[in-house]
């Protein structure tokens, strides 16, 4: 298993996923996962996802700027995003940064334990 090119496809599923479909976003998580979004703790898949679900943006485009990854105890794996967020209607675009703890299924996947999001600001 090569860990770059898990985050790289990890990347590209979550973001288009969000980007076209948000609510298929609970898929990568569990009910022990835990989400930090902006500094808002939110636990479990049902409270992740009505989060996500109910950001006040209904279409938004992700562009990836970096993906760096590491190995992380029992299989797992870090994964650190770069990029820019545009959002329906809006000029500007938003820089953000997200961390993601990935951790092994016993189907051979992963599912997010940890997510943190923080917008950029200048």
């Amino acid at each position: 298993m090569d860990p770059d090119a898990v985050a790289k496809a990890f990347v590209e599923h979550y973001y288009s996923t969000f980007d076209s479909n948000r609510p298929g976003l609970a898929n990568l998580y569990q009910d022990s996962s835990m989400l930090t979004f902006e500094g808002q703790k939110i636990q479990g898949t049902q409270a992740i996802t009505a989060k996500l679900t109910g950001l006040p943006f209904q279409q938004c485009q992700h562009s990836i700027s970096t993906v760096d990854c590491q190995p992380s105890g029992t299989g797992g794996m870090l994964v650190f995003v770069s990029g820019n967020l545009q959002l329906a209607g809006e000029q500007h675009v938003l820089k953000f940064s997200q961390m993601f703890h990935l951790m092994p299924t016993p189907q051979g996947s992963f599912y997010v334990q940890n997510d943190i999001f923080r917008l950029n600001y200048a």
